[in-house]
């Protein structure tokens, strides 16, 4: 049964698994698992938690994978499985440690049967395989929350673009395309202090400086769009990730502006599978 694999994807506060149907394209439901994580957690507990619910998602089927793949945020040399995340206020503990090997041992896999991936890469290939993306083969894709991921594709494979870095306006483009520069921004504008974009939506769209920063959001975004697809020359794109939900407020408008930029209407797609395309693209990555 070499079709049937473990997706995992594995995020600052939370951990997700499920098998996925390669033949059929489609996620084995009655699998799916979803744990929150305590990410400032000792090594070894961290290793324990992602392991027991990879291990109860293993459960709800009688054939066990031969296969686990994983979608991981970076910076991570994901050839070897070495946690590099530094300064990013989650798995300060996992910081050099070889995660790959510590959770193949706990599973009682082979480490040749642990896969990680970046979790922008995943992303990409799950909307590709068979998401918003169905269909493309040379595409982009953006995950716009907490930072702000980019992966590309290159031969039908999807690769991390790293952009998050980029130089942008007066500093990084993770600078203005983040949840950050929402509180930010909002504080600039307002003197108040939200928790996140849901905080921003639940309480505070009677504000005059709301539709502000969502109409200065959207212009950075299709300007960041627009340098994007000149590096790699995409069919499509397609954003996902948390600021996302707030789409309503945004999306037409910068699908407007890079309109403007581009001199066409260029293909930007939202998120059809939403959290579950990371592990559908982990699960088809390995």
């Amino acid at each position: 049964m070499e079709h049937i694999v473990m997706g995992v994807d594995i995020g600052g506060s939370h951990i997700t698994a499920e098998l996925i149907d390669l033949q059929k394209k489609q996620e084995i439901e009655e699998t799916l698992v979803r744990t929150k994580l305590d990410s400032h957690a000792a090594a070894e507990d961290i290793i324990e938690n992602w392991a027991k619910t990879i291990e109860q998602s293993m459960e709800g089927y009688p054939i066990k994978p031969k296969k686990i793949s994983i979608a991981m945020p970076g910076p991570m040399d994901y050839k070897n499985g070495i946690c590099k995340i530094k300064d990013q206020d989650k798995y300060p503990a996992l910081y050099n440690k070889n995660i790959k090997e510590m959770l193949a041992r706990r599973l009682n896999y082979d480490v040749s049967a642990v896969n990680f991936m970046n979790d922008a890469a995943c992303f990409l290939k799950g909307e590709l395989f068979i998401g918003s993306l169905s269909g493309f083969d040379e595409a982009i894709g953006l995950t716009l929350g907490t930072g702000l991921g980019t992966a590309h594709t290159t031969n039908g494979a999807a690769f991390d673009s790293d952009l998050w870095k980029m130089p942008f306006q007066k500093g990084i483009a993770e600078d203005y395309i983040s949840t950050r520069w929402f509180v930010k921004r909002y504080f600039e504008l307002s003197g108040i202090q939200i928790a996140d974009i849901k905080d921003l939506v639940d309480h505070h769209q009677d504000s005059p400086h709301f539709k502000t920063v969502f109409a200065e959001f959207s212009e950075n975004l299709a300007k960041f769009i627009h340098k994007f697809i000149r590096k790699k020359m995409p069919l499509a794109a397609v954003i996902g990730g948390n600021i996302v939900k707030a789409e309503a407020f945004f999306l037409e408008d910068t699908r407007r502006h890079l309109a403007k930029l581009m001199g066409y209407s260029f293909p930007l797609k939202r998120s059809e599978l939403g959290e579950k395309a990371a592990l559908l693209g982990a699960g088809t990555s390995f």
